[in-house]
């Protein structure tokens, strides 16, 4: 006999701690189980969200903003994301305080992300450094600050630099500045810095039901902080207040107006300095 055809969904999720809200109904009782009939959950990094969604081989993902313009029919989701109106935390731009960012002459790219360096890129034209170079590496500020002048960090790496940040200064006594890319964001544009989106591939069946199965999961993964604290407490090296605080204060989930605005403004400037190709959405 043959095998009979698996009809879930595909969803290429991030193995970070910043969208355990929106996982919440996947990963927990008493939805957990229903939703294991409807989708087939695979964790990875967020660059390869988008590169699993771009080969067909996933139907919905959560992607870096940055692929939406350079993976053709990718459809947003509505109601979830990971943005930030504020410091976030986990978005840095490392560099030695000897260089200010004009002078910054290389920068190592975490090859998690997409989406960031893309911000990056735009923020350095602003601060007056269009030309600077990206190198990809992986997150290991060492090694990072060993091939360039600075370093960018996201997601569960660039917290766990945050809490070394005393222990690096007294093992290398090199002095570091860390830049929170969200913040930076924020103050030079105003817009809030929005980070992912569900999206969906061209052709995957997506209907009105699979979009309220990923806003109800966001709900309920948002009223039930406190577990995912003590989740998250056990796998991260890292304070619960720390965690509890980056969950309720520093990460955005709801793909509300204000972060719309937010996703229009990056990428008309993602356009203007010349890092995006002409890009426009709707949700």
């Amino acid at each position: 006999m043959n095998p009979v055809p698996d009809k879930r969904l595909r969803v290429a999720a991030i193995n970070f701690l910043n969208p355990a809200p929106l996982m919440w109904d996947f990963e927990h009782p008493p939805l957990d189980g229903p939703l294991a009939l409807r989708y087939c959950i695979d964790r990875m990094l967020p660059s390869e969200c988008a590169a699993r969604l771009a080969s067909g081989e996933a139907d919905i993902g959560l992607i870096p903003i940055a692929a939406l313009a350079t993976t053709p029919g990718l459809r947003i989701l509505p109601g979830c994301t990971i943005a930030a109106k504020g410091r976030v935390r986990s978005l840095l731009l490392v560099r030695r305080a000897k260089q200010d960012l004009a002078a910054v002459r290389s920068v190592a790219a975490d090859t998690a992300s997409r989406t960031t360096v893309t911000y990056a890129r735009i923020l350095f034209h602003k601060w007056g450094n269009p030309a600077v170079p990206f190198l990809p590496m992986a997150a290991n500020l060492d090694s990072m600050l060993e091939k360039a002048d600075a370093a960018i960090v996201i997601g569960d790496p660039a917290l766990l630099a945050l809490e070394e940040r005393e222990n690096r200064l007294e093992r290398t006594r090199e002095e570091l500045v860390y830049h929170d890319l969200a913040r930076e964001w924020r103050s030079l544009t105003g817009l809030a810095f929005v980070s992912a989106v569900w999206a969906a591939a061209p052709g995957s069946p997506t209907t009105e039901q699979v979009s309220e199965d990923f806003i109800q999961s966001r709900i309920h993964g948002t009223e039930n902080i406190e577990d995912l604290v003590a989740e998250w407490s056990h796998r991260l090296p890292i304070p619960e207040s720390t965690i509890r605080d980056y969950l309720t204060n520093n990460i955005h989930y709801v793909l509300d107006e204000e972060c719309v605005e937010g996703m229009r403004g990056f990428f008309s400037m993602a356009v203007e300095t010349g890092v995006l190709p002409e890009y426009s959405f709707s949700i």
